[in-house]
């Protein structure tokens, strides 16, 4: 046959390679294999989601506290000592996963898990630092060293406090906190609070008025906090002093000579004597023209609302009434009627000479029976000591 025959030249069916064949079933394992993994990945995020959101096996709730230097794999490790959560491999691995593509980290602190909460749940307690609060009160009319040894008494509050505030400069209140909060950053925290509160109520001092500076607001508040636990008659009080003030008299109010006595304690062991009335400190009202130098206590405050808002009366005296409250008097005539109605409804008689005595707790200006009365009429202040 001819090299150019036509029928030599016709080509060939093409027929695939044992190569291409081997390679067409390497690819078809390769998808099967990916297909399963996909559905092993599946099947295990199914399951990593169950786990996750199922009812946990903690059966009555539990407070849990972690060292500050814990980290995900030891806070996952106690929750299950703990019997809080039943996967800590899977806890571990999802706390990772949040804190490489969400930036949310596990914050070490004090916990109270509730019973049978969810993995899912204690990942973002966990996550939003939702740690266990406590209330610390500090009451109204406490010193500065009262407030102290409260905080020292509180054993989840951590750190040494350097020094003790100047009275009157902490805002009495309940303050919210979680273990391990700082003493020193508490009492930071409540005097931030009374400058705050100052700053705003000595904008409000009238222009005319016979107090001009917050430390002068403050003293007098004080001194109100200290007479009267009763709400509705601090303007009253308030206003009795603010009399007594503008008519250049002395104060005279018995937690002002206690304070000069016992300083920061706060407390007397027993009721204030003559003599004691008679003694000179620089904060006895009963011998000292004006304010005394300086508070007596820190004023909650409502006090501080009555120094401002005054109730508008002409009173310039007070006595307990026997109720538990007191009875006013814009006289002194009136005010020595009101003081002979308390000694009779309390039993007490004295003979004109004897010592005068304190009529009741939280009572002042309290006039003892002649000859001696405890107030005076009004007496001109000198010009250097009207109000320190």
């Amino acid at each position: 046959m001819s090299d150019l025959d036509p029928i030599s030249r016709v080509s060939k069916p093409h027929r695939p390679t044992r190569r291409k064949a081997s390679a067409w079933r390497s690819l078809g394992r390769l998808f099967a294999f990916a297909l399963l993994l996909a559905m092993v990945a599946g099947a295990g995020l199914v399951w990593a989601g169950f786990t996750l959101t199922e009812p946990g096996p903690l059966a009555e709730k539990k407070v849990i506290q972690f060292p500050k230097t814990a980290d995900r794999n030891t806070i996952a490790s106690t929750l299950q000592q703990q019997g809080v959560i039943s996967s800590p491999r899977l806890f571990a691995i999802t706390a990772l996963v949040d804190e490489q593509y969400r930036h949310v980290h596990l914050k070490p602190g004090e916990y109270e898990f509730p019973s049978y909460i969810s993995m899912s749940d204690v990942l973002s307690m966990l996550a939003r630092g939702e740690f266990v609060k406590y209330k610390v009160t500090i009451p109204e009319g406490w010193t500065s060293q009262m407030v102290v040894a409260r905080l020292n008494d509180q054993e989840m509050l951590e750190g040494a406090i350097t020094a003790v505030p100047a009275e009157g400069t902490l805002l009495p209140e309940t303050y919210i906190v979680n273990r391990g909060y700082g003493r020193d950053r508490l009492l930071a925290d409540m005097a931030a609070a009374q400058t705050k509160l100052l700053e705003g109520a000595a904008a409000r001092l009238p222009a005319d008025g016979i107090l001009k500076t917050p430390e002068q607001l403050v003293s007098l508040a004080a001194i109100v906090e200290k007479e009267t636990g009763i709400a509705e008659e601090r303007p009253q009080v308030a206003a009795v002093f603010l009399n007594r003030l503008k008519q250049h008299m002395r104060l005279q109010s018995d937690p002002t000579v206690i304070y000069g006595i016992v300083g920061g304690k706060g407390k007397l062991d027993h009721p204030l004597t003559r003599e004691e009335l008679d003694g000179e400190t620089p904060y006895n009202t009963y011998v000292i023209d004006g304010l005394p130098p300086a508070p007596i206590a820190n004023p909650g405050k409502a006090a501080i609302e009555a120094v401002l808002n005054p109730a508008k009366v002409p009173y310039l005296y007070f006595v307990a009434n026997g109720t538990g409250g007191h009875a006013f008097a814009a006289t002194l005539e009136e005010h020595n009627a009101n003081v002979k109605r308390w000694r009779a409804l309390n039993g007490t008689v004295e003979p004109p000479t004897a010592p005068a005595q304190k009529a009741a707790p939280l009572s002042t200006v309290v006039t003892p029976p002649p000859p001696k009365p405890t107030l005076k009429p009004a007496l001109p202040l000198p010009k250097k000591k009207t109000i320190p």
